[in-house]
């Protein structure tokens, strides 16, 4: 099965193919080199995997065709379309991000450091909040060029799973 996956922050789509292999092992390719990857769902949802013999725990967290990936602590954002949806966002500018556009925490954590200020002008994939979670910072990035609109995130303040932190249009 094909897919395409783009990085918040990049511009193009790269194409990531996956063939079932026997058991719970897969070949993966992407950017023409190809993985094995053996994966294996843990209880709390998590994933184990094993790609080319390296293992990895992964979290995920699935909103529409975007998906939350934490690995070894750090957290990105794809989206991921198969070739059938990737169709039907033709002429829609599918992977383009367009209007307001609210970043949320990722997982319950604490804000340690606000990067921006409202009415600022950001860049895409420019930092906006870095919010500590399972002992780790993640830096959340603008999905879009725009301006800070709303900044509901505070340095020292804990939040929860999803809670609004910043919106840029």
């Amino acid at each position: 099965m094909r897919y395409f996956a783009k990085l918040q922050g990049q511009k193009e789509a790269v194409p990531v193919d996956i063939e079932p292999l026997e058991g719970s092992r897969y070949r993966l390719t992407l950017n023409g080199q190809t993985h094995t990857v053996d994966a294996l769902t843990l209880d709390h949802g998590a994933v184990s995997l094993l790609v080319d013999g390296d293992s990895y725990h992964v979290e995920f967290e699935e909103n529409g065709d975007e998906v939350g990936v934490m690995v070894r602590g750090q957290v990105s954002r794809v989206d991921v379309a198969d070739e059938r949806r990737l169709r039907l966002r033709v002429g829609t500018a599918g992977f383009s991000v367009e209007g307001k556009q609210v970043i949320t925490a990722p997982m319950p954590g604490k804000v340690v450091k606000v990067l921006v200020k409202v009415g600022e002008e950001v860049k895409e994939g420019q930092g906006l909040v870095v919010v500590e979670a399972m002992k780790m910072e993640n830096e959340l990035k603008s999905p879009k060029a725009g301006k800070v609109t709303e900044l509901l995130a505070k340095e020292g303040t804990a939040v929860e799973n999803n809670a609004k932190l910043v919106v840029v249009e």
